[in-house]
């Protein structure tokens, strides 16, 4: 939407009574995600000054439709993410005089990502570049509302992401990561099998002078043989992966609409990390799922104490309108619910110190990211952005560069270093 807005003209304003028009990409997988993009919203009417015009877009927007006008009345239009490339459309709509609000979500729209009217599916976030190859999802996960959302799994032509690579190198980022709600699914919905894999190596010829790739969202099933190897054989591929399991007790897994058969996924981990020994490997948990009975939940900190994940996130159930879940009877109380996080929780910290005192005298590479009283705050190949830890570097080095650490210090999250080479 970004790119739309600068090919029609609009520039981009942080503040938001500088701005002409107050858009609001909000996301609606959760309730309190829900919360915080209605608070946006509210925070943004609020302040709204005579002819500013306030859009809210996104997941949010697709979930609520018209009825996101009655939570938010001073809203101006209303678009979902199915047609998120109308914006312009929608924008035009309201000029000066115009009806509103103005709800744009066209029944015909099922998918998202057949027309995308030419424009890039990049984010660039300092030296980082998240790029998406599919949008949508075509799992059913009995607790997840994003096929309601964003509707089935559309790939992306592969020759239209290399182009975006490429040019994504050319403006100086070192690292791309390759998003979408099942990243291993790529090329699935066109029959193709281990696409993810094909696109990789085609990536890996193609963007030489970019150091790092990396693969997030992984599904379980979907991690095959060649993947795995397609990894290891290209040092740019970061030996790092993200596959959400949400749970290791087979029964359980079986209700989430999950694949049960949790000794394929040991058999999995295991090549990962017979293949690449250095592999990071972060998965996420939810806890609470109705039913979800006290050996069950055991069984769910068994596997965990036996795989030794670097990173694990762990969330609470929530009982969302609309997935078959919310349905289902034995919904878990909040206080158990909260009480299993802070037990995961607990037992992964141990975990996650030793995986990082690991790291103690090895030199990584790392993304300097900022800077500011004699110390450097960056990533190494084992962080993903926002979500894993940092490498703390005693001396301030330029932000954009990749700069040779030595690890002198860990902490459950993060790591310390010296610098031991020139910045790249």
């Amino acid at each position: 939407m970004r790119e739309l807005l600068r090919r029609a003209g609009h520039a981009i304003v942080e503040d938001p009574a500088e701005a002409d028009w107050l858009i609001v990409n909000t996301c609606g997988f959760i309730a309190p995600a829900r919360d915080e993009s209605i608070a946006a919203l509210r925070e943004l009417e609020a302040g709204k000054l005579p002819g500013q015009k306030l859009i809210a877009a996104g997941c949010l927007s697709q979930l609520a439709g018209a009825s996101l006008v009655r939570e938010v009345p001073g809203l101006d239009g209303v678009l979902g993410t199915r047609r998120w490339m109308d914006l312009l459309t929608l924008i035009e709509r309201l000029r000066p005089g115009a009806p509103r609000p103005l709800v744009h979500l066209p029944a015909e729209a099922q998918v998202v990502g057949q027309d995308e009217r030419g424009v890039t599916r990049a984010a660039i976030q300092g030296a980082s570049a998240y790029l998406k190859i599919a949008d949508g999802c075509g799992r059913q996960c009995a607790f997840c509302s994003i096929p309601c959302i964003k509707g089935t799994a559309v790939s992306r032509p592969a020759g239209r992401i290399v182009a975006e690579a490429v040019h994504l190198a050319g403006t100086g980022v070192k690292e791309i990561i390759l998003i979408a709600q099942d990243t291993s699914a790529y090329g699935r919905d066109r029959g193709e099998k281990d696409a993810l894999a094909g696109l990789l190596e085609r990536l890996g010829t193609a963007v030489p002078n970019i150091p790092w790739i990396r693969v997030m969202y992984a599904y379980p099933g979907l991690v095959t043989p060649r993947l795995i190897e397609t990894m290891a054989a290209n040092p740019r591929v970061l030996p790092y992966l993200d596959i959400p399991l949400q749970h290791a007790h087979p029964e359980l897994l079986r209700r989430m609409r999950r694949p049960a058969d949790t000794d394929r996924v040991r058999a999995t981990l295991a090549k990962l990390r017979e293949f690449m020994p250095e592999i990071a490997i972060r998965t996420t948990f939810l806890v609470g799922f109705p039913g979800e009975t006290e050996s069950e939940f055991e069984a769910l900190l068994d596997f965990v104490q036996e795989i030794q994940f670097d990173r694990v996130g762990v969330f609470q159930y929530w009982q969302e309108p609309g997935t078959p879940a919310a349905g289902f009877p034995d919904q878990v109380p909040e206080e158990v619910k909260a009480a299993r996080r802070e037990s995961l929780m607990a037992l992964q910290q141990p975990i996650s110190l030793g995986r990082n005192q690991a790291q103690v005298g090895r030199t990584l590479e790392v993304l300097i990211e900022g800077h500011g009283d004699g110390v450097s705050v960056g990533r190494s190949y084992r962080d993903a952005p926002e979500i894993d830890g940092l490498v703390f570097v005693e001396e301030e080095l330029p932000v954009g560069a990749m700069v040779p650490v030595i690890i002198t210090g860990a902490m459950p999250h993060d790591l310390m270093g010296e610098a031991v080479g020139k910045a790249s």
